[in-house]
């Protein structure tokens, strides 16, 4: 053991922000397929629980029992993405056309990131994603206010309480772990070059990944007119990646240019993983 040192260059660390937040609905136990929330202002979290119930025997203060904790928050943002509204109580009708209120709420995960930040290299020090399990969102009020001189965007605001998946993983001790609706991954943590790497697969999952582009050319004398529907590319760089190549509209080809067709292959969607998903993937060899 060593003298405890306070305040030294690199360790005033600090949180700070809110970003990349996704949605993922609930479907059959898993939450399989994930929606970019842009708009975020703010995430409350404001887990509850964890009281205190006194017993007393033999005239003092025998014990202390605790109850189970619950992770709750609230989201504020200016806008949702289209996905959320059923688990917003809201379902369309008319093909779209129409939206009902007042539906059964879809069960959905959660994930935001924070950043991290220290006093040599600001927020670049690193981040936190925040995995929320089991949420339901509440009915919340919302206000239509009159545009005048000093507008303002309306800010929309859901309270979430969470359901508990179940870990079948066990601790460091042997012990096993509680349900939990609430996983943070600390990106600052992750400091050797394989250890970055699950982290960055997890990533993947959470966020998805792109697929590889191939671009082909095409020929001209085979389809003699621009195939409606079909997406076009020229191309405008000296390499052969997706910035190599520029969308165009064609109603008609033009005699020396060549066109391309663009394919995508691989890639993956995003979605969450469950806990015991996530343990795996951030301990796997």
């Amino acid at each position: 053991m060593s003298k405890i040192v306070w305040d030294q260059s690199g360790e005033k660390l600090y949180e700070t922000g809110v970003d990349r937040g996704v949605v993922y609905p609930k479907t059959s136990g898993a939450y399989p397929s994930g929606y970019g929330w842009n708009g975020l202002t703010s995430v409350e979290e404001s887990p509850s629980g964890a009281e205190a119930t006194a017993l007393w025997a033999d005239n003092i203060k025998y014990l202390n029992l605790i109850s189970n904790e619950e992770f709750g928050c609230t989201i504020n943002a200016y806008t949702f993405p289209e996905e959320f509204k059923e688990c917003d109580g809201t379902k369309s009708a008319a093909n779209g056309l129409v939206e009902i209120s007042g539906q059964t709420r879809r069960y959905f995960g959660f994930t935001y990131r924070s950043l991290v930040g220290n006093d040599e290299v600001g927020t670049d020090y690193g981040y936190k994603i925040h995995l929320v399990y089991g949420c339901s969102a509440a009915p919340s009020s919302k206000t239509r206010s009159t545009t005048n001189d000093s507008p303002e965007a309306q800010e929309f605001s859901w309270t979430v309480t969470t359901t508990p998946e179940k870990i079948s993983k066990l601790d460091a001790s042997g012990k096993p772990f509680k349900p939990t609706a609430h996983i943070v991954i600390d990106s600052t943590k992750f400091t050797t070059t394989a250890q970055k790497a699950l982290l960055t697969s997890l990533e993947g999952m959470l966020y998805g990944t792109d697929g590889t582009a191939t671009f082909t050319a095409v020929d001209t004398t085979e389809t003699p007119t621009p195939v409606e529907g079909t997406d076009y590319y020229v191309k405008t760089g000296t390499g052969d990646t997706e910035a190599d190549y520029q969308k165009v509209t064609v109603t008609e080809w033009e005699s020396g240019t060549t066109y391309y067709t663009k394919s995508v292959t691989g890639g993956t969607n995003p979605y969450l993983p469950l806990p015991d998903a996530v343990i795996t993937a951030l301990t796997a060899s």
